[in-house]
């Protein structure tokens, strides 16, 4: 899912009309689809890596993966195309001139690569699963946290074992043999976590990374500060302060209900950790009762509150190795504010290992999904009503991209001296 496709189409009459349109069915029996015109040009050529699409079409500019970005659903969802949400993924590109008939190719989409393994891990209390390239070689690991639905990111990770790492996905939450909620979660959990990667024998010692997006980027930058067998840390729109948790099922609770019930998000060594409060305001009370769709910024923690706003900083300066922090400027939930304050306090502290925080302009909470998938989806069910999560198709598919290719380049450096 996260290779380039090259799509080019040959053997049209030069200076005539060419679509190309793009169709996928999603793991819900959901068609999705795009179109984008061209002129082919004196050999009669079209190539998406070069051509940009006329007006009109889902797309602008020269983009070679537009066509999948900017797919938007088609009709309803069908149950007869329904498969595991890891099952490969076909994609049929189609080009026609002018009512012609059409040429067509399909390629298959992988959110498992080929050459991995998969592990179900259930010891120690823990909800995981495990991916590797083949063989017994020592690989760099990294643990990797979802946001705040507390799951298991396993399309994630399998792409990242692919590039050469033992990647643990971890639920912490909401699944058999873990809370039900998002409250009270030992931050030990994630240590035991830690030291069933560094047991293992295909495991490189000293090379470990945890990757965190949104609630779990707040989670790795956390246990980063406390476990120094951790050598570099990624948070993707997360944030550099302890939050306020979840106090129920989301599918039980109503929003304004779980923002207003104040509740400890972590606990660490017998206690709960100091955390910033929501503060839900009369423009998220007016959109709840209209039926929404609502910002989750509209009840973030209020940071000009500085006394709370130090007691639940997160000591990243302790952080062992670099630090990779990245934010979508147009976030609809805590948004880049929170990660800045990551920034600021390595600034502060001198951290002595290399820190950025990379900003993506006009994207949203979304830019942390991996792969080339539609980007014209911010608005999804939440609690009672649905929730917006900022950004364009377009800012967030670049920043999508961008985001991988960064994280890529930050655990190569980080885990590879």
């Amino acid at each position: 899912m996260d290779a380039e496709i090259t799509v080019r189409v040959a053997d049209a009459s030069p200076g005539r009309r060419v679509t190309v349109t793009a169709r996928s069915t999603d793991a819900v029996g959901q068609a999705w689809q795009s179109a984008a015109t061209f002129i082919a040009d004196e050999r009669g050529t079209v190539d998406l890596r070069r051509d940009p699409p006329l007006p009109g079409s889902s797309y602008a500019g020269i983009d070679p993966m537009g066509l999948v970005w900017s797919m938007r659903t088609a009709g309803v969802p069908d149950p007869r195309g329904a498969r595991d949400r890891l099952a490969p993924q076909p994609l049929a590109v189609a080009a026609q001139v002018d009512g012609g008939s059409p040429a067509t190719a399909e390629v298959t989409r992988l959110f498992v690569p080929d050459g991995l393994v998969r592990t179900e891990v259930r010891e120690r209390g823990l909800v995981g699963v495990l991916y590797r390239p083949a063989g017994d070689r020592p690989l760099p690991a990294v643990l990797m946290l979802g946001g705040a639905e507390g799951g298991l990111h396993e399309d994630a990770a399998a792409l990242l074992a692919a590039h050469g790492y033992v990647v643990l996905a971890l639920a912490y939450y909401g699944m058999p043999g873990l809370p039900q909620t998002l409250a009270g979660i030992p931050v030990e959990y994630f240590g035991t976590a830690l030291a069933h990667l560094t047991d293992r024998a295909d495991v490189a010692a000293g090379h470990l990374a945890v990757h965190g997006v949104s609630k779990g980027g707040e989670a790795a930058l956390l246990i980063g500060s406390i476990y120094p067998e951790i050598g570099a840390v990624v948070s993707i729109v997360g944030g550099g302060l302890v939050t306020q948790g979840i106090s129920q099922g989301t599918k039980t609770g109503s929003l304004l209900e779980i923002l207003r019930t104040p509740v400890a998000n972590w606990t660490y060594q017998g206690r709960e950790l100091p955390y910033l409060p929501n503060v839900v305001t009369p423009r998220m009370e007016a959109a709840v009762a209209d039926g929404g769709p609502v910002s989750l910024g509209w009840a973030a923690p209020d940071l000009g509150h500085a006394g709370k706003v130090a007691e639940a900083a997160i000591a990243v300066e302790r952080i062992n190795g670099p630090v990779l922090l990245i934010s979508g400027a147009d976030d609809q939930t805590y948004g880049p504010a929170f990660q800045e304050v990551a920034a600021q306090r390595l600034a502060d502290a001198k951290h002595p290992h290399p820190f950025r925080h990379i900003v993506h302009e006009g994207s949203g909470h979304l830019i942390a999904s991996i792969g080339y998938r539609p980007t014209t989806r911010s608005v999804f069910p939440g609690p009672g009503v649905p929730f917006q999560y900022g950004g364009t198709p377009a800012a967030d598919a670049a920043a999508r991209l961008a985001t991988w290719r960064e994280t890529l380049r930050f655990l190569d450096e980080a885990l590879h001296p």
